[in-house]
């Protein structure tokens, strides 16, 4: 892995960053990646994870097909 080294950040986000390790019992270095990653890197939750935030919202009458004969959308 690659260091980086981030200049001039201002004392209270630094505060605020160690203030949050503390909270969650792990590394300034740990917070660190684990924020700069959420905000730089896609989600990476597959396509059922995120089909299963969906609210469960109406019946499954509510979608139902209904067969009609095809409709001119251009008349």
């Amino acid at each position: 892995m690659t260091d980086l080294h981030v200049r001039d950040v201002d004392p209270e986000v630094v505060a605020a960053l160690k203030a949050m390790a503390a909270r969650q019992g792990r590394s300034m270095s740990q917070v660190h990646r684990e924020l700069l990653e959420r905000a730089l890197r896609p989600d990476k939750r597959s396509l059922a994870a995120h089909l299963l935030t969906i609210p469960e919202v109406g019946c499954d009458e509510d979608f139902e097909r209904v067969d009609e004969p095809p409709r001119d959308v251009f008349d």
